[in-house]
């Protein structure tokens, strides 16, 4: 049996209906993070619009974004020295706005809402009425709180471990049902 150790369940959900869109087991690596876009990139109809993402200061978050929803450009090469190595560019509709959260000795002191990619005014039309103008996370952390709720392999300091992982994500799969 493989060992695993700590697994982390990314989850999807849609902010306007907070529906359970995708979820994937893994490491906390920019690979996990692209294996969930791509389980989304799956479900997502062609014509619909890239979706807006709203994740907490999570740096392999961005990696794995620009390897779904971007493409490869060359800088402009200027003459002198190496040319340049191509980099990777978002997609002129993605739209991700991040939170991040400064604590001090384990309190909140500061709420940074930061635009990444996409148009403050855009995203904010797009988040809807009930972010109240904020950009926000609680809709999956909530989520979160209940998963950890609802099954008791999620449960911090349980005796109730996956030690499989294929069993791990089918009960992930049967909460999502």
């Amino acid at each position: 049996m493989k060992e695993y150790g700590d697994i982390y369940s990314l989850i999807a959900i849609k902010l306007g209906t907070r529906f359970f869109l995708s979820h994937h087991e893994g490491k906390r690596t920019a690979e996990d993070c692209v294996e969930l876009f791509c389980d989304l990139e799956r479900r997502r109809a062609i014509d619909s619009p890239i979706p807006v993402f709203t994740p907490d200061n999570w740096d392999p978050f961005e990696e794995g974004l620009l390897n779904i929803y971007g493409f490869l450009k060359t800088p402009p090469y200027c003459g002198i020295g190496r040319k340049p190595e191509p980099i990777l560019v978002p997609y002129p509709n993605l739209k991700y706005a991040m939170v991040c959260k400064k604590r001090k000795n384990g309190r909140l002191v500061e709420l940074i809402q930061r635009i990444v990619y996409g148009d403050l005014n855009e995203i904010m039309q797009l988040l809807g009425v009930d972010s109240g103008g904020k950009i926000n996370t609680a809709y999956i952390e909530r989520l979160n709180l209940t998963t950890r709720n609802s099954l008791a392999r999620f449960v911090r300091k349980s005796m109730n471990c996956s030690k499989v992982l294929g069993r791990h994500t089918h009960a992930l799969d049967s909460f999502q049902a």
